[in-house]
């Protein structure tokens, strides 16, 4: 194999390794901002199933289960 070609495949790894590093971090990063929201969505939807939906005395979950039409 020739020079240039060693050395040109050192490179292509290099941009790969780097790019899977930022690829990575990204995805990471996503995942994290997503489950912060789906936790914050969670905690409103709680809150107003407490005030505005849930009877004196009963839960959030039994409010959400009536309110399904689960029993």
């Amino acid at each position: 194999m020739s020079k240039f070609v060693e050395v040109n495949d050192k490179i292509a790894e290099k941009v790969v390794e780097g790019y899977k590093k930022i690829e990575d971090g990204v995805v990471d990063g996503y995942k994290k901002i997503e489950t912060g929201v789906v936790e914050g969505f969670g905690k409103v939807t709680d809150k107003c199933v407490e005030k505005f939906f849930a009877k004196e005395g009963e839960t959030v979950e039994d409010a959400k289960k009536r309110l399904s039409g689960d029993k």
